[in-house]
């Protein structure tokens, strides 16, 4: 018997001083059986950081030809797709010809450095292709979060964001690699 997605609920309030919005998101987050919750927060941080209206998680881990999240216009076309961890030069080439914008979030520091050199120079080729990276620590203290249903208070100012819940504060700041 195959295992099912365990499923979260996060109530995000934002308020994004980058462009003038606040207000609150109402997610519903699906884990995949071989997800971890440290790759789930990291979802979650994408989606926070990039809110905007359209904007979907997708089936992910589940299905191979699709990103993680994804933002499609009225006519189905991809106008913004987001990709979690290392993936592979190929993996991106394709999201770079579907999308016109790609934005690929990384963590696990070690194995980002060696990823990043090995990848970097074609990578570089990708003109809609800008990749960020996220240190360990900060990924630890998004990790301790995770509760079946989390509230959370999300602060977007220059660039940086503050993610809270009632235990604790983290600042997050995405490092662009590209």
């Amino acid at each position: 018997m195959a295992l099912k997605a365990t499923i979260y609920k996060a109530t995000v309030n934002i308020a994004d001083l980058d462009q003038q919005f606040y207000g609150e998101l109402n997610l519903t987050i699906a884990q995949h059986p071989s997800e971890s919750d440290k790759r789930m927060m990291v979802r979650l941080l994408a989606y926070i950081l990039n809110r905007q209206e359209g904007l979907e998680f997708t089936k992910g881990l589940s299905e191979e030809s699709q990103p993680e999240i994804w933002k499609k216009n009225y006519i189905d076309d991809i106008e913004l797709w987001i990709e979690l961890g290392r993936p592979d030069e190929a993996r991106l080439r394709k999201a770079c010809h579907k999308s016109q914008q790609v934005l690929l979030y990384c963590y696990d520091d070690k194995a980002v450095q060696i990823w990043w050199k090995a990848n970097q120079s074609k990578l570089r080729d990708y003109k809609n292709l800008s990749v960020f990276s996220i240190n360990d620590e900060q990924v630890a203290a998004l990790e301790s979060m995770v509760e079946r249903t989390m509230q959370l208070q999300a602060t977007i100012e220059d660039g940086q964001l503050w993610l809270s819940n009632s235990q604790s504060s983290q600042l997050v700041e995405a490092k662009r690699l590209q």
